[in-house]
């Protein structure tokens, strides 16, 4: 057989690669709703919620699932993964309905539902609540929900004071938790002024910041609309932190606030037991790194290990690094290859170990302006009168 005549084309599909930032202003939310349409909201199944005013109608009175997603779509429009839990015969069977299970046919329930969304609705919740649920027997398991989704979860600090608030956050030590203290208050259909779990509002501002600044602009000091005033009037000054809100802030709580112009969250602060992931910000950017580079190399898990094949990867992650710094989510990170972490044994058997680090953007938490008094302005005093 003679030899081919003409042009044999080979496709090369080796070379850097961009990565998808992964969508982070998709809210993780449980509720109850005793009248709900069942065919539209079963019980412990995660259900997408792309219009929540249209959803509000069909989740029927009752529970909590109307006034959160009123408190949510007063904030933004975002993308809901909405869980309806049985309310209890008593508080202690409503947190273990909200808590939920997985049960010998794999089925799961509760909050645990949103661990299937992703299977099921293709979409991955990171911004987590049960408004006006979260016992702090609701709010160990959800933060545990949240650490295996990589998302952040935000809960009431349970306290008839700020001193209880404060006390109450020692129970935790979790990066993916924000505490907030006290509640807002709204008026509901009817005129009457009622409860609006701080949870809900932080829930649909979260999301609403994620679309408009960035996952790396913390919750603080941003309008919340929607709201008449506060179950607890919190003590704020800007320019001191002898207040109540300075005491919430120095415990890790984020305090609910009236700056004379509206309401806005005061606190930047998570219940990270480590130091390094003390903001909101930099847990939610190691959250978004993490997920974004791991789902963004599956095309390189299989390749023929080659050298140039590490380099491809250890590129792909430099560039993505390089458009976070440019776009301001980061202050800088580096990606590179590591001699001693990769011996010959290791990558014979397919194994290839990169580093990179990263500085996250903190947000400016504390301005010090120094003030001074002089008469060295009266200098040019006469020359002013001519």
């Amino acid at each position: 057989m003679a030899d081919f005549h003409g042009i044999k084309a080979t496709e090369i599909s080796d070379g850097t690669r961009r990565f998808t930032v992964a969508s982070t202003a998709i809210i993780g939310l449980v509720v109850t709703a005793p009248r709900a349409d069942e065919t539209a909201f079963p019980l412990d199944t995660p259900v997408l919620v792309t219009d929540a005013e249209a959803a509000i109608d069909r989740l029927g009175a009752g529970g909590t699932a109307r006034n959160v997603l009123r408190a949510i779509a007063d904030q933004a429009r975002p993308v809901i993964v909405l869980v309806r839990v049985a309310e209890g015969a008593t508080p202690a069977e409503t947190s273990a309905n909200v808590i939920g299970a997985t049960t010998a046919q794999g089925q799961k329930t509760g909050m645990q539902a949103l661990l299937a969304a992703q299977a099921r609705l293709t979409v991955k919740p990171k911004i987590l609540g049960a408004p006006g649920l979260d016992t702090q027997a609701v709010v160990a398991a959800l933060v545990v929900v949240a650490q295996k989704l990589k998302a952040m979860a935000y809960a009431s600090a349970v306290g008839v004071d700020v001193a209880a608030a404060a006390a109450y956050r020692r129970q935790f030590g979790a990066r993916e938790l924000m505490l907030l203290f006290p509640d807002f208050l709204m008026t509901d259909s009817t005129g009457a002024t009622v409860t609006s779990h701080a949870v809900a509002r932080a829930l649909g501002l979260r999301a609403r910041i994620d679309q408009e600044a960035g996952f790396f602009k913390t919750l603080s000091n941003v309008d919340v609309t929607g709201v008449t005033g506060m179950t607890r009037p919190i003590q704020w000054d800007l320019t001191s932190g002898e207040t109540e809100a300075g005491i919430l802030n120095a415990a890790d709580v984020t305090a609910l606030v009236h700056t004379g112009s509206g309401y806005r969250f005061w606190g930047n602060r998570t219940c990270s037991s480590d130091p390094l992931f003390a903001f909101e910000s930099a847990t939610r950017t190691a959250h978004v790194l993490l997920e974004t580079i791991g789902q963004g190399l599956l095309w390189g898990i299989d390749k023929p290990l080659r050298p140039s094949l590490a380099k491809d990867i250890v590129e792909s992650i430099n560039g993505f690094l390089r458009d976070m710094k440019r776009e301001g989510a980061l202050i800088g990170g580096r990606c590179w290859f590591d001699a001693d972490k990769n011996p010959v044994a290791a990558l014979s058997a397919g194994k290839l170990v990169l580093d990179y680090d990263y500085t996250p953007v903190p947000p400016l938490e504390a301005l010090s302006i120094s003030q001074r008094i002089t008469d060295s302005y009266f200098a040019d005093f006469a020359a002013g009168l001519s």
